[in-house]
Parts: structure tokens; C-alpha cells; sequence
């Protein structure tokens, strides 16, 4: 069996106060020594700074082609603002509270300037570390030349340096998004207002090249518009349907009551739009008829409109050039009750049971071509049932469902109360 040796020696539970003060002395003067090391290979940096932004400039050059773009541009202003940013850098190691905002101010200044001119931010969080990165080298190097054993001390000031590097980048990058936001904001909102006079018709003719090329349409193209309605029941939530014909391009605006599509009409034309065109349940959709050329978008919207007052409220794709009769009613409100009330008045004033009754078998009959087979089928009925029921419509109502021009009165008439009702 081993023996057990207990130890007399007593581990401490901490650290003595004055091994404590000791530490802190020695960390202390380590620290000074290293910010001493730091400040001295820093002054002679600030000597050397154009030397360093040459330097700067030239790797960017080799290294980021969109730099090389901004600087082959205007290479003296590159150049003054590359100095500017390096000697706020250098100037923050010796002295950082004094030196602070005003390197905080320069590095923003870059960051909104060059996302104003376009330069990718890639490209610019890239350039500031890489001046970090020339800056703490040439800290290094300068230490290496003039007293190589005070190299072990800039370890010390390393974390402070690569620090500095990381905030400015911070900076920059909030800067620069700042102003991305800002322009992202103006470029949309100037499409919208451009996309907006197009539907209204007040674009001018001046303008309209400009504006063709701001929304990549062709001026002269041929062009429908699509008014889309969410309904009560299912608010319309942005899932635009997308016209998929080969040629096609659809510019969206969001309208006060309805999602508005400037649509370029491809290959298969209206008939390939009324497919495409499909929204969630509920939603209603009016496509106005084909016109020429964006000058005259504003007429197509109108048009769409009409189209989307002669969809029902249960929802459906209405394009305007198959519903001209129901197009004609909606045109004009007033009208068409009054077409309606002359028309079907005798039967509007049946009981409920009763109207509803002839007015289904009016509206079936003429849905089926005149056909009371087909019409029983639908209404499961016996065809003289079907006919009994019309012969009492003409009966009420004065008319004859053998002229065509009393067809043409009712067809209108329950158009008219289809859609006019409310």
C-alpha cells in the first residue's frame, strides 16, 4: 500500500496585496515602455506620410479594380483624402482623446463620399484595413531600425492598433449605408413619382425618353396596365402575378386603393396576359385594352379601371376587351340603373323568392345561348319549365325574348344589376 503523504506546505487562497501592487507596478511600467515604443516609431511615421499613402495608393491600385477606377478618375483628390485618413490615424496613437473626433469625423466623411460616388463598400472596408495594415508595418519596421529589442514591446499597443483599425471601419461602413439608404430612398421614390405620371397621364412628351430609360421600357412599345384589387376579404398582400411571355416587363406601382402594373405586352398578347394575370382568392383584376407607345399609358389605366368596375365583387380577371357591354354599363353608374329599373322594374318588385327565381332564369338562359335544355340542365329544371318561367319575364316586363333588341335590353339590364347593385 502507498503511503500518504501529507504536504505542511499551505497552497494561498490569494494572491498577497503586495504581490498584487507588485503586478500592477510591472504591468504598469510595461505598458508605459511599450506607449513610449509606440509614440516615437509614430512621430516618425507622420514624416514619412507621403511616402505611406503612395505606398497605400499603389497596392489599392494592383488590388481593387474599383479603386483603381475612383483613382485613374481623380487622383489628386484620392490621394489628398488617403493623407487626410492616414494622418488622423497616426496622429490618434500619440494623442487619442485629442485626436478622437476629429479622425471620427474624416473617417465618415470617406465613407458618405464614396457611397455617394458608387464605390463598393467591399472595397473601401478593404482600403481602410489595408492602411491599418501599412500603418502598424511600418510601426514595426521603424521599431526594428532603431532599436530591435523594443520590438517585443509594440505586442503590448497590438490589440489598441488592430482596435482603432476595426472602429473606423465600423464608422465607415455605418457612414456609407447611411447614404446608400438615402440614395436607394431617392432612386425609388424618383421612379415612383416618374411611374405615377405615366398612369396619370401627366408625363410630358419631353420627358418621356428619360423616363423610358429610368424604368427600362421602350418609348415606342405597345402596353396594357393592370389595376389589381385585394377585396374586403383578403387584403391584396404584394404577391404580384408576373406576365411570363417571352418580351414581357411589368413596372409595378403601388396605387391609394389598388396595386397598379404597366405591363410591356409580349408574345401572345392580351390573351397570354389574361392567363398570367391571376391573383389570391378574392382579388379582383381589370386589364385595359392594348395602346401604343408610353404616351399613352395614362389612357390604358383609365381603361383598366373600367375593367376593374366590371369584375365582380367575388373576385375574377376582367380584361376590358372580352366585357364591353359591362364595361359600357359601368361607364356610366346612372344610366345603367335606370336601364335596369326600366328593364326588369315589373320583376324587381316580385317577392324575393319569386324575382330571384325569374331573374336566375333570365340571367342562365342567356348564359346558355337561348338553349332551355342546357338552361334546365344548369337550373335542374324540365326545359318547359325554363320556358314557362321566360314567357312570364315577357309577360311582366313588355318584352320579347325573340327580338334582338329587347336581348340586348335584358342582357344590359342584369349587367347593370350585377354590378350596380351596392
Amino acid at each position: 500500500m502507498q503511503h500518504i503523504v501529507r504536504t505542511r506546505i499551505q497552497v494561498p487562497t490569494a494572491v498577497p496585496a503586495t504581490a498584487a501592487r507588485g503586478t500592477v507596478r510591472v504591468r504598469s511600467q510595461v505598458d508605459k515602455e511599450a506607449r513610449d515604443v509606440l509614440h516615437r516609431a509614430a512621430r516618425v511615421l507622420l514624416d514619412g506620410l507621403p511616402e505611406l499613402t503612395d505606398q497605400l495608393l499603389a497596392a489599392l491600385r494592383e488590388q481593387e479594380p474599383a479603386y483603381r477606377a475612383a483613382i485613374e478618375a481623380d487622383a489628386a483628390d484620392v490621394w489628398q483624402e488617403t493623407h487626410r485618413s492616414l494622418r488622423h490615424s497616426v496622429h490618434s496613437l500619440l494623442d487619442p482623446r485629442e485626436n478622437r473626433e476629429a479622425a471620427h469625423r474624416c473617417s465618415r466623411k470617406i465613407g458618405a463620399a464614396r457611397a455617394e460616388q458608387g464605390l463598393p463598400l467591399d472595397a473601401l472596408l478593404h482600403a481602410f484595413r489595408l492602411g491599418g495594415g501599412m500603418v502598424w508595418q511600418g510601426l514595426v519596421d521603424e521599431t526594428t531600425r532603431h532599436c530591435p529589442e523594443d520590438v517585443r514591446l509594440l505586442v503590448h499597443v497590438a490589440a489598441d492598433v488592430w482596435n482603432f483599425v476595426d472602429e473606423h471601419c465600423a464608422l465607415v461602413a455605418e457612414a456609407y449605408r447611411q447614404v446608400e439608404r438615402r440614395l436607394t430612398w431617392r432612386r425609388e421614390n424618383r421612379l415612383r413619382v416618374m411611374t405615377a405620371a405615366l398612369l396619370d397621364g401627366t408625363t410630358r412628351i419631353g420627358d418621356l425618353p428619360e423616363v423610358a430609360d429610368a424604368l427600362g421600357l421602350p418609348e415606342d412599345g405597345r402596353y396594357a396596365v393592370v389595376l389589381i384589387d385585394g377585396g374586403q376579404s383578403s387584403a391584396y398582400a404584394g404577391a404580384r402575378p408576373a406576365a411570363r411571355a417571352p418580351g414581357s416587363r411589368t413596372v409595378w406601382h403601388t396605387g391609394a386603393d389598388a396595386e397598379h402594373g404597366i405591363v410591356l405586352i409580349g408574345d401572345g398578347g392580351l390573351a397570354r396576359l389574361t392567363e398570367d394575370m391571376t391573383g389570391p382568392p378574392g382579388a379582383r383584376i381589370g386589364i385595359s385594352s392594348a395602346v401604343d407607345g408610353l404616351a399613352a399609358v395614362g389612357d390604358a389605366r383609365r381603361l383598366a379601371q373600367t375593367a376593374l368596375r366590371a369584375c365582380p365583387e367575388s373576385g375574377g380577371t376582367v380584361l376590358l376587351d372580352e366585357h364591353l357591354p359591362a364595361a359600357l354599363v359601368v361607364s356610366s353608374p346612372a344610366l345603367g340603373t335606370a336601364l335596369a329599373d326600366r328593364v326588369l322594374g315589373p320583376l324587381l318588385r316580385l317577392d324575393p323568392s319569386d324575382r330571384d327565381l325569374l331573374l336566375d332564369t333570365l340571367a342562365v338562359w342567356l348564359d346558355c345561348e337561348g338553349s332551355a335544355q342546357r338552361a334546365g340542365a344548369r337550373l335542374y329544371c324540365h326545359r318547359n319549365t325554363v320556358l314557362n318561367r321566360l314567357r312570364r319575364c315577357e309577360q311582366l316586363t313588355g318584352r320579347s325574348l325573340t327580338r334582338p333588341a329587347d336581348v340586348v335590353e335584358f342582357t344590359l339590364a342584369l349587367t347593370a344589376r350585377r354590378l350596380l347593385r351596392d
